[in-house]
């Protein structure tokens, strides 16, 4: 059952933009390789603001999310992609809908 979330809001650098989203769309191959990571979104919210969203089945399997490849490369490219550092919020998922047609 999945209990635990983060939203992760992602301000891109003026000019930085694409690389940001491109960032994230290759950041898919790191977390399918984390297996306590069955749900992750990578989000434009607006032309230079992203988002992440990523779901857990337990607390320990969201902070090994934050241990892992993804986090980690992220933090390593604030400086160069980032206006601000993300603002990570951890939070609870009340209930789920997971229908594919």
């Amino acid at each position: 059952m999945i209990t635990h979330a983060f939203f992760v809001r992602l301000e891109a650098k003026p000019g930085k933009e694409q690389a940001v989203a491109d960032f994230l769309t290759a950041g898919l191959e790191m977390t399918n390789r984390e297996t306590t990571t069955p749900i992750w979104f990578a989000l434009r919210l607006s032309p230079t603001t992203f988002g992440v969203f990523d779901a857990f089945a337990s607390e320990e399997d969201r902070q090994a999310h934050l241990r892992g490849n993804m986090a980690g490369a992220l933090m390593a490219r604030v400086d160069e992609l980032l206006a601000s550092p993300p603002s990570i919020e951890p939070i609870d998922v009340l209930a789920m809908k997971n229908q594919l047609s």
